[in-house]
């Protein structure tokens, strides 16, 4: 039988008990170590995942010195995701770095950059690309099939969701960076953009708004909140697309609309909100045949993931599955951080652009 992988965890609140549930049930994995600055919080939490022999940390830099880790979860809050992924990766450790990759678009540079130099792998935590429904609409617009993608939307949106419970984490900007741009906005991009390669963002003219955060009945913490609650965005895409960008943590409605990709030749709507729940599916394809209109739905099926077994996948045990599996064989990462990289240039933009009431250009630093 092979040695069991070591990994780490860096930051141990809430996100970081999700991995280690996930660690926990592969029999090839062990956490055998964690660091958290606030004192005492790495060990607490140690003792309450029922891992009570794994080492506890104030320091990463420590951890990664006095340990053998074969790859690390980092857990962080946003503005720590940077210098602690590049921490480990200069150190000769793989890393799992929870969306968004980063606050900065120089910063995610700086992660790709500590990457190459160290010969480790970056590996950014979307597991909804692991959702069978999502696969199959990326493989029909992968296949050409719409034609030439020329509009793209992103719906979805939260009638009230605003994650304050673990105080400043999400909605301080001091550890934060921004709000809603970043927690929620970074999975819209990125599912709207991976099906089509990741088109090159040129330009990004957002607005954004925090009319819910401040008032008690919606965060736990008002006092503290300022961030944005609430952003949209046009964005220009190389090749003539037009992406416009929609996220919210509050608002009075289901939904900010559906999310669609609009070719010449097809077009396909994931239905947001609860407009779907008597229908067979959330996802519609719709096209010409025959000079006819043809509207049709792609079904939902039991399709096989990870561990190989028959039914439904799970994406959360899919994401640490394959991250542990890459580990394992050195690479590569399941999602690498040159691929979000994009994707980070255009939260950064939206950002930019929200606080400057301008549009503004997006500048990808050379690699």
């Amino acid at each position: 039988m092979e040695r069991k992988l070591k990994i780490g965890i860096i930051g141990t609140g809430n996100i970081a008990g999700h991995h280690v549930k996930y660690y926990k049930g592969f029999d090839d994995v062990e956490v055998t170590a964690g660091a958290d600055i606030v004192p005492g919080k790495a060990r607490q939490f140690f003792e309450r995942m029922g891992l009570p022999n794994a080492h506890s940390y104030e320091n990463v830099e420590e951890m990664l010195r006095n340990e053998q880790l074969d790859g690390v979860s980092v857990c962080t809050y946003h503005r720590a995701h940077a210098p602690c992924s590049i921490a480990a990766l200069e150190a000769g450790v793989h890393v799992l770095c929870e969306k968004p990759m980063s606050f900065t678009l120089q910063e995610a540079v700086d992660m790709v950059k500590a990457s190459r130099k160290s010969g480790k792998f970056l590996t950014i935590g979307y597991q909804p690309r692991y959702d069978y429904l999502r696969q199959r609409v990326d493989e029909i617009i992968s296949s050409g099939q719409l034609g030439k993608i020329y509009y793209i939307e992103s719906g979805g949106g939260r009638r009230r969701g605003i994650p304050s419970k673990d105080r400043d984490s999400y909605i301080n900007s001091e550890k934060a960076g921004y709000g809603v741009i970043g927690d929620n906005g970074c999975y819209s991009v990125d599912e709207c953009l991976h099906a089509v390669k990741y088109p090159r963002p040129l330009t990004v003219s957002a607005a954004a708004s925090s009319h819910f955060g401040k008032r008690k009945q919606h965060c736990h913490y008002p006092d503290i909140f300022d961030v944005e609650d609430f952003a949209t965005a046009l964005v220009r895409l190389e090749g003539d697309i037009t992406f416009v960008v929609k996220t919210a943590w509050a608002m009075h409605s289901d939904t900010m609309g559906n999310t669609m990709w609009l070719g010449t030749e097809g077009g396909i709507k994931i239905i947001s909100g609860f407009s779907h729940a008597n229908l067979p599916s959330s996802v519609m394809y719709f096209t010409d045949v025959n000079g006819q209109h043809t509207d049709s739905f792609i079904l939902p099926n039991v399709n096989q993931l990870a561990h190989e077994k028959i039914g439904p996948a799970d994406i959360w045990t899919a994401k640490m599955r394959n991250f542990c599996d890459a580990v394992r064989k050195g690479g590569p990462a399941p999602i690498p951080g040159e691929e979000v990289l994009y994707n980070q240039a255009i939260l950064d933009g939206m950002y930019r652009s929200a606080k400057l009431n301008r549009e503004v250009e997006i500048v990808i630093p050379d690699l």
